[in-house]
């Protein structure tokens, strides 16, 4: 049974939740005030479960490459970068400086900007049916918030 979405909800182009979903769909409303009710709205929740749901929809995404040598170098160096990113912000978010804080912030950054670059590839390459448009989209967004928070921390 399929739920209504509301366009418009949550951050970004599109709201970002858990749950095993195809790239580019979207979380339910209901869904996302469930989350806020829960406590997740401290400092940082937002973009933490950003970066986990791409790296879920990365895991998703791989599964449609092929299996050949090229189809596997591409899904590793991906599935790491991705997955890196989001493991980074996590350490930057308990970081035990403001310079620890803005080094991790800056390493998640440049592991988001190498997983636009996979997935550029893939889409150039042609190497999967999927629509990576959403998905890139979102990683030069998250990629955008890293470095602006990173500016942020290190200007005050």
């Amino acid at each position: 049974m399929k739920k209504n979405r509301e366009p418009g909800t949550g951050t970004g182009n599109r709201e970002q939740g858990t749950g095993n979903r195809e790239p580019g769909t979207q979380l339910s409303k209901a869904a996302a005030d469930k989350r806020s009710m829960n406590g997740e709205l401290r400092k940082g929740a937002n973009i933490s479960e950003r970066l986990l749901e791409l790296g879920i929809q990365v895991l998703h995404l791989i599964r449609t490459l092929p299996t050949d040598v090229a189809g596997r170098h591409v899904s590793s160096q991906l599935v790491r970068s991705s997955t890196s990113g989001g493991a980074n912000y996590e350490e930057a978010r308990s970081a035990e400086s403001r310079a620890d804080f803005i080094h991790k912030l800056g390493i998640a950054a440049k592991e988001l900007r190498e997983t636009t670059y996979w997935l550029r590839l893939i889409q150039r390459s042609s190497m999967t049916i999927v629509d990576l448009d959403a998905l890139i989209q979102d990683t030069l967004e998250l990629t955008a918030i890293l470095m602006a928070s990173s500016r942020t921390a290190r200007n005050q």
